[in-house]
């Protein structure tokens, strides 16, 4: 009997010694050590919604952020000086067919025809193109250039006066006083409008400005939520309505007021693609330009023409002048079309530059205009 309670007493000595020791090995030593983990220890899963993560503190849901890769946020877009110089060779399929009549060795009533014909189906307009022809023709005879590289070298600064390269193509995107400056986009569906703004912005931004996009747009379905993927891709906040067809004015309105609260250098405004033959449409275009204007100046009004659309877009131009004032056009889609003599069209009908041209669909592919540089590149 003695002999079976000294057995029960060890055994149970044994049980506590041992439960110490575990306890004593899920404690975090006072001395600063770290514990060893098990070894075939799983992670803990995540707390749900809700649930917290025992700190106290409510749980932070991530949204998803749809648009390009980290890698295309985090990376600095090139300065806008320059950028139609490095993108020059996108201008190759602009050419429009001089290369193989300069070449000859003498031009003949043919030739001349030829040049003129090439001007005219570069939508540089028949009384421009006749114009340019008269007067190269009248250059060589007088100067008696003959060689292909003089006549190419006078048609060259021809085309240079006829693009105008004593033109401001200066862009107002600056803030002055306490005030952002405020750039209106304007034009048709299919454009690539709302793209341009996205693109400027990104410039803008690269080049320290700090930049807000306006969504009043509210005509066409998606179009606030376009302009919003692209403030997420290149870093700048957007102004939208939560309901799809809301006033368009409103909303540029809201834009521009929290410019000003927010100390912005400039402020885009994404508009409706409003079709030109439209009169109500253009005269919403107005009302949002009369709107924007009861606080802060509107400093550039930038029509965007589709180059591929040659002299339809003069017709939508000339609408667009009526309904506000255009301050400058941006031409897209120059890079696939040899139609860029429309330069020269649409600024001789509106009076008033080509400030950008669009050379391609990337971030970067918006560069301003810059007339010796796209006059080299159609020559060939």
């Amino acid at each position: 009997m003695e002999y079976l309670i000294i057995v029960i007493v060890l055994v149970v000595l044994v049980l506590i010694a041992g439960g110490a020791m575990l306890v004593r090995s899920r404690r975090r030593p006072r001395g600063g050590g770290t514990p060893e983990a098990p070894a075939a220890a799983s992670p803990p899963a995540p707390p749900g919604p809700g649930e917290g993560d025992g700190s106290g503190q409510p749980d932070l849901l991530i949204p998803t952020v749809t648009g390009p890769t980290a890698t295309e946020i985090a990376e600095a877009p090139p300065p806008l000086a320059g950028r139609m110089t490095r993108l020059r060779g996108r201008l190759a399929r602009s050419q429009s067919g001089f290369g193989s009549v300069l070449s000859r060795d003498g031009l003949d009533d043919q030739g001349w025809a030829e040049i003129e014909d090439t001007l005219v189906g570069a939508d540089l307009g028949a009384a421009p193109a006749a114009q340019i022809v008269n007067e190269l023709r009248t250059q060589v005879r007088v100067g008696g250039a003959r060689g292909s590289d003089q006549v190419r070298t006078l048609l060259r600064q021809d085309l240079i006066e006829q693009v105008g390269a004593d033109m401001d193509r200066s862009l107002r995107v600056d803030r002055h006083g306490d005030r952002p400056a405020v750039v209106l986009m304007v034009g048709v569906n299919g454009t690539g409008k709302t793209s341009t703004c996205g693109k400027l912005a990104r410039a803008l931004i690269g080049e320290g400005h700090a930049v807000l996009l306006g969504a009043a747009d509210t005509f066409r379905a998606a179009a606030a939520d376009q302009l919003e993927t692209w403030g997420q891709r290149v870093g700048a906040p957007v102004v939208r309505s939560d309901r799809e067809g809301a006033d368009p004015a409103s909303v540029a309105f809201d834009a521009v007021r929290e410019g000003i609260e927010d100390r912005v250098d400039t402020v885009i405004v994404d508009t409706a693609g409003r079709l030109h033959t439209k009169t109500g449409l253009m005269d919403e275009l107005g009302k949002v330009k009369r709107v924007i204007e009861r606080q802060a100046t509107v400093d550039e009004v930038l029509l965007v023409l589709d180059a591929t659309t040659g002299q339809n877009g003069l017709r939508q131009a000339r609408v667009f002048a009526e309904a506000v004032d255009i301050t400058g056009i941006v031409l897209t889609k120059l890079d696939g079309t040899a139609k860029g003599g429309i330069v020269v069209a649409v600024q001789r009908e509106l009076g008033v530059p080509v400030k950008l041209v669009g050379l391609g669909e990337g971030l970067d592919d918006l560069a301003p205009f810059e007339p010796a540089t796209f006059v080299d590149a159609i020559l060939g």
